[in-house]
């Protein structure tokens, strides 16, 4: 059962990767990528398109969120997007709510039909957080999605719980929470691209990292990425196992 729904989930993924790809690329003239125009037709199509349909276009991305994320895609585009399409405020929620659900049905299934995998694959590596996540498993987990996952890819980071079994609720609302500083950065910077596209008659690397609305976030990146290395010392340092 576990092979077949291993199997079902790779190339579900494989399929909604093709089918992504397709749908940019027969949207995107890929010979007008250099343009500079061309960025700004885009932009105004979308604004008018996400105008027109905001909900049904809210529904969409949100879905294909979850199913992405469920299928063990990256999230760092996707914050990007949502910024570009909904603004930073709404890109943020949709993109907190889409993700944390994706994230926490990957956890499911890895819980249910694969954890003796994950346990192979993670155990020996991080065996030395299981003793931490049982005295507190949702402020560690919070902690843990905070400081960026310790590194970790997003994907496998989504899976790791399952060796310290943490409770599905703890899972989702310590990921929530602790995604919103790096998501509200990404969703504005993608906003503040949105932006810049809009106003900007030529592109230029100098300008666009002078727009406040670029280089405020990337600055904001890096003290959170700062915060992170304290925390993943302070929190899961090897003298704190």
């Amino acid at each position: 059962m576990s092979k077949s729904l291993k199997l079902f989930l790779g190339i579900s993924y494989i399929i909604i990767l093709f089918v992504f790809l397709y749908l940019i690329f027969s949207y995107v003239e890929v010979t007008r990528l250099d343009d500079f125009l061309y960025y700004k037709e885009l932009q105004m199509d979308l604004e008018k398109t996400i105008g027109k349909n905001l909900y049904i276009n809210l529904l969409a991305f949100f879905l294909f969120c979850v199913v992405w994320v469920s299928l063990l895609g990256f999230g760092s585009p996707l914050l990007l997007i949502s910024g570009i399409l909904f603004g930073k405020w709404i890109g943020t929620f949709i993109s907190l709510l889409s993700i944390s659900i994706g994230a926490l049905i990957l956890y499911s299934i890895a819980s249910f039909f694969f954890r003796d995998l994950v346990y192979s694959l993670l155990e020996k590596r991080f065996s030395k957080y299981i003793y931490l996540f049982r005295k507190n498993e949702f402020n560690y987990f919070l902690a843990f999605r905070l400081a960026g996952g310790l590194g970790i890819p997003f994907g496998p980071q989504n899976v790791l719980p399952v060796i310290f079994n943490i409770k599905k609720s703890n899972y989702f609302f310590a990921s929530f929470i602790g995604f919103i500083p790096m998501f509200f950065i990404w969703n504005t910077i993608g906003a503040g691209l949105n932006e810049y596209i809009k106003q900007a008659d030529n592109f230029s690397f100098i300008s666009l990292f002078l727009n406040r609305e670029i280089y405020l976030p990337i600055i904001f990146f890096v003290i959170i990425m700062l915060i992170s290395v304290i925390i993943k010392k302070r929190v899961f340092s090897d003298k704190k196992s």
